[in-house]
């Protein structure tokens, strides 16, 4: 007689959650805040599918054939659940529009909503069931890399934006598909099994491997796990506790010196809702940048300040972000260049943000030079908060300063629906035309009277 597997109090709940999460409404404001992640990711992805790492994801699906079953967004291509996921994963990373969640350094979107909306095609599951599949994700992806303490977890060299959005996927697209109590901890298995990632991504100067690795990757083997599990295939029953389980391969704790806390999975799991602390991003540049674009644009509407007033430009960001953003080649991640496009504009664009000609521009590269950037030990213990400093000195002798807490768009400072609607518009019009970008949008909103989310297609075509 086979004997029954001995499941650990964590699995238990967690388990015991997914399996019935697609069956249990949103409270209201949940329900209202997951729809502006969804819209939002997918405005990345739209948007995205007309940059590098876009082209090259929809160019390399285009060649692996596949199963009708989802739409690649931004072309006519559909393909297997999975391939679409790989694709729509890279096309919302594939530059810095899309949300990301601080407190677990993750951007979970760009592999949640592509792996939900990749399941919900393939199952003709209702935009409801969707939406529910989508903050679910949120739920246990961004509980996973804080249950492996984030910030130290990435600092001996994983890669946090890997790990929870893989397992966040997992369960988005697990929930769509009617997963039982048993499948789930099957599907949980075959996550783990598949959760890798190193932190060097930041080294990546097009941007197509990280793409990959904070959304291509995770949408795919999330997407991948739930329909093997969904086909019949077993696993290992908890992958959470036991010999040689999920935890014990990555206790860091002789680097870091705390060991992992798998209670975090299900704590406050059905109470706490981690979609309502993630962050949309006002601009559309890097993490670190968003606050010192606030700061600047405050400054300059106060102030009514030009770029040939400023004698000189000191941004303070936490160390992390500063290292990350310091000089780069690409414009959206490059806090020099940004805030010299700030100056000269009175404000950052879409365009503005991917004009890569523009870094080459002699006005901007005078401004530049006159820009510093420092990482600042203060803004850095204030972690996860995001929070940037600009201090301006202007050719008049005049000093202004600004420190910016709250950012636009982060939990603390929530964008409305109107801000994420007209965001979101803007991105989606130049690709979809007005017309359909405002009926997406519409849709969105309106999501729960969908019956059936292959009801998006025609609108998520190029």
């Amino acid at each position: 007689m086979k004997t029954k597997p001995e499941i650990s109090p964590v699995m238990h709940e967690l388990a015991t959650y997914i399996s019935r999460v697609g069956k249990r409404p949103l409270p209201p404001p949940v329900r209202e805040k997951t729809k502006h992640h969804v819209l939002d990711t997918i405005a990345a992805m739209v948007s995205g599918s007309k940059l590098l790492p876009g082209e090259k994801a929809i160019s390399y699906i285009k060649t692996q054939g596949g199963t009708a079953e989802a739409t690649v967004i931004g072309s006519r291509v559909v393909t297997s659940a999975i391939n679409a996921a790989l694709a729509n994963g890279m096309l919302g990373h594939a530059d810095e529009t899309d949300d990301s969640h601080a407190p677990s350094l993750t951007h979970p979107g760009c592999g949640i909503v592509p792996a939900a909306l990749a399941m919900a095609e393939r199952e003709q599951a209702s935009g409801s069931a969707f939406l529910r599949a989508v903050a679910a994700g949120y739920d246990v992806g961004c509980r996973m890399t804080m249950a492996l303490h984030a910030y130290d977890f990435r600092e001996v060299g994983h890669s946090t934006h890997t790990f929870g959005p893989t397992f966040g996927a997992a369960v988005a697209a697990g929930s769509v598909a009617g997963l039982k109590y048993d499948q789930v901890r099957h599907l949980l298995s075959y996550t783990a099994q598949q959760t890798s990632g190193i932190s060097c991504w930041m080294r990546d100067a097009e941007h197509i491997e990280k793409a990959f690795d904070f959304g291509g990757m995770p949408a795919r083997n999330g997407v991948a796990a739930a329909t093997m599990v969904a086909h019949g295939f077993t696993a290992v029953e908890d992958v959470f506790a036991g010999e040689r389980n999920f935890f014990i391969a990555y206790d860091e704790s002789k680097r870091i010196g705390k060991a992992p806390q798998p209670e975090k999975l299900v704590e406050e799991l059905g109470t706490r809702f981690e979609v309502m602390n993630t962050n949309i991003k006002r601009w559309s540049v890097g993490s670190p940048i968003q606050a010192p674009l606030d700061a600047l644009l405050d400054l300059i509407r106060a102030n009514d300040i030009r770029a040939d007033d400023v004698k000189k430009l000191v941004v303070r960001v936490a160390h992390q972000g500063a290292n990350t953003v310091n000089n780069r080649d690409m414009p959206d991640i490059c806090m020099q260049h940004m805030c010299a496009v700030m100056l000269l504009d009175g404000i950052v664009t879409f365009e503005s943000a991917h004009d890569e000609k523009r870094m080459k521009d002699r006005k901007v590269l005078d401004l530049r030079s006159r820009i510093e950037l420092y990482g600042d030990d203060a803004l850095t213990r204030a972690m996860p908060s995001r929070q940037g400093i600009v201090e301006l000195t202007l050719k008049n002798g005049r000093e202004l300063r600004h420190h910016v807490k709250a950012v636009r768009g982060t939990s603390d400072n929530p964008m409305t629906r109107a801000e994420v609607d007209e965001k979101c518009f803007h991105l989606l019009a130049p690709i979809l035309g007005k017309k359909r970008a405002r009926l997406l949008c519409d849709t969105v909103w309106t999501i729960e009277d969908v019956s059936s989310m292959r009801a998006l297609r025609p609108l998520l075509r190029a």
